[in-house]
């Protein structure tokens, strides 16, 4: 694995990041060491380029976006956001190229949907057959045209975030995850018990179809400072992926056993590790997911009908271990629990409604002192 190593003949690459090779330091330590003894942070802070972006556009499906329009909207939103040193590393997600991509690649008809409370504009599709049987014959093929908008949105990715901000791993589509492309989620479940051995083969397609996809990110994205930036913990050294149980959530740890383990940690073991996220109806999967080996975080979403992560994170730290965990909580939330200093050790939070870059600096010097 390539390390980390800024000096003077080799600095800091990004102008856009404000905590420079502190930020890498203090992930390096929560994720590579697993400190337990300090905290981590990063905050979401108001932009007018986010502002712009949800006055111009609305939550539906929109029509194919462009490329170079996508890296124009985050070069001023990143820019932006620089006057913020905390302990994210500015990166862009391409989530153009999330369900879309495995799916068109095979035939699918792709959809995208605008989330103006992100700024994302997402890619879904329909299930590609009706039945399990019916997925036979897949391959790569890599004059799709869905992997030629792949190649493109990469290479201009990469160009215009050159020396500016880096850019993120993206979501695998593998294991159950991609037989939910193949027949949608009922047919999937279904197919665990009358068709097993259609499941098995799907699994493996599967590993080698995300394989070269994501091998092709590494390729030209590379990797920065010897890591790999992520949308869901910032950055780790490696070549890290972000992996996905979601279909476990509704399975039980038995079946994630049965299912689920062997292919995440075949394609953690292919590359440098990886992280994982796990909605509030999954955690029952906590304890299992945590035993992973080269697991590098997990990151806790907050779903409405359970207590959000933060407020009950004492508890789900203490059932994986020294495993990292990213939680969000609420600016005026943090301040209180920096204030009675009951914050939880080997923890990145993720802070929102934080209502400028100063405050957020000012509670990030507090975080740099904190000590569990």
């Amino acid at each position: 694995m390539e390390k980390c190593t800024l000096n003077e003949n080799n600095p800091f690459p990004l102008s856009y990041c404000s905590g420079r090779s502190e930020t890498l330091a203090r992930l390096g330590s929560l994720y590579e060491h697993r400190s337990q003894e300090h905290i981590c942070a990063m905050f979401d802070v108001p932009t007018e380029a986010m502002r712009r972006f949800r006055a111009e556009h609305k939550d539906e499906f929109c029509e194919v976006p462009n490329p170079a329009e996508r890296i124009t909207f985050w070069d001023a939103h990143l820019a932006e956001r620089s006057k913020v040193s905390d302990d994210s590393v500015p990166a862009v997600y391409l989530s153009e190229m999330d369900q879309g991509l495995y799916g068109g690649l095979l035939g699918g008809d792709v959809r995208f949907l605008c989330d103006t409370q992100t700024a994302w504009i997402s890619s879904m599709v329909s299930p590609l057959f009706d039945r399990i049987e019916d997925a036979t014959g897949l391959k790569l093929d890599r004059e799709h045209p869905w992997w030629r908008r792949y190649i493109e949105q990469l290479d201009v990715f990469t160009t215009a975030a050159a020396g500016k901000f880096g850019i993120s791993h993206y979501i695998l589509v593998d294991s159950l995850n991609f037989i939910f492309e193949c027949v949608g989620a009922t047919k999937t479940y279904l197919a665990l018990l009358d068709a097993p051995d259609h499941v098995a083969k799907l699994i493996e397609f599967a590993y080698d179809f995300n394989v070269a996809i994501h091998e092709e990110f590494f390729k030209r994205v590379g990797l920065l400072a010897g890591g790999t930036c992520s949308n869901m913990i910032g950055w780790c050294a490696g070549r890290v992926v972000s992996e996905s149980v979601d279909p476990f959530h509704m399975m039980s740890v038995d079946d994630f056993e049965k299912w689920g383990r062997g292919p995440v940690q075949r394609i953690l073991d292919h590359f440098d590790g990886g992280c994982l996220h796990i909605h509030a109806n999954g955690r029952h999967l906590l304890e299992a997911v945590a035993s992973i080996r080269d697991l590098k975080a997990v990151y806790l979403g907050d779903d409405l009908g359970f207590p959000p992560a933060f407020e009950v994170l004492g508890e789900l730290k203490a059932r994986v271990d020294d495993v990292p965990i990213v939680a969000r909580v609420r600016q005026n939330e943090f301040d209180a629990a920096l204030d009675a200093h009951t914050l939880v050790g080997g923890v990145l939070y993720h802070v929102t409604n934080s209502p400028d870059a100063d405050t957020a600096n000012r509670t990030m010097d507090r975080v740099r002192g904190y000590v569990t």
